[in-house]
């Protein structure tokens, strides 16, 4: 019973009162970025736009994203949760209901909304439910946080276009993919800030579908 207690506890989100209390100061992060030297945190430059994706274990996706010419900054952290200013093993708990997110600042003169999402959806599985693979928690939950209403519904576009091209594909999966309006944000501890890049052994991304995103043109 303890087991199975345990595994509906890491797939179920927790309501307001079962939410850890969490506490008012934020968790000691890094200042810079280990590979750009940048910033991890704001204010950035003026015309840059900042974008929340959730894709499983967010040390692999991270590295994802900063190679991208037109990204300025990237951070792993916490979102879509309850709690405030969660620790790494509360999240892990599953009673925070965040889910591990890659912040993504980016230029989008240099690069486009619709590349990050295409990016997103060809490198994780948006079909699989509170999982990646054999990492299973809501903390493992595919998402995206949008930042304005443009990018919710570009979005909202992209998760149609996917799962149209997964079906022309025979994938018989339905996306479940969270779309939502971004909350609050809480940068994860130093040790989870760009770890692949300081780990070679580091685990990849998670497997996506095979499906590639759908050509606009």
């Amino acid at each position: 019973m303890f087991l199975v207690e345990m595994f509906q506890r890491k797939t179920t989100m927790p309501t307001a009162a079962e939410a850890l209390a969490g506490r008012a100061a934020p968790v000691e992060t890094a200042a810079v970025h280990v590979v750009t030297g940048r910033s991890l945190k704001p204010p950035f430059a003026g015309g840059l736009e900042t974008a929340y994706f959730a894709m499983g274990r967010f040390s692999a996706a991270e590295r994802l994203f900063w190679p991208l010419p037109g990204v300025h900054v990237t951070a792993t952290g916490y979102a879509g949760g309850l709690t405030p200013n969660p620790t790494y093993q509360e999240v892990l708990s599953s009673l925070t209901g965040h889910t591990q997110t890659v912040m993504v600042v980016f230029d989008p003169q240099q690069l486009s909304y619709e590349a990050l999402l295409k990016l997103f959806f060809e490198h994780h599985d948006p079909t699989q439910t509170m999982r990646q693979g054999n990492d299973i928690g809501t903390f493992f939950r595919s998402a995206i946080f949008a930042t304005s209403d443009d990018q919710l519904d570009r979005a909202l576009k992209a998760r149609e276009a996917y799962q149209a091209a997964l079906k022309q594909a025979g994938h018989s999966g339905r996306i479940v993919t969270e779309i939502a309006p971004a909350t609050a944000f809480y940068y994860a501890e130093a040790s989870h800030q760009q770890h692949a890049a300081r780990n070679a052994g580091a685990q990849p991304a998670a497997r996506g579908t095979g499906v590639r995103f759908p050509d606009p043109g």
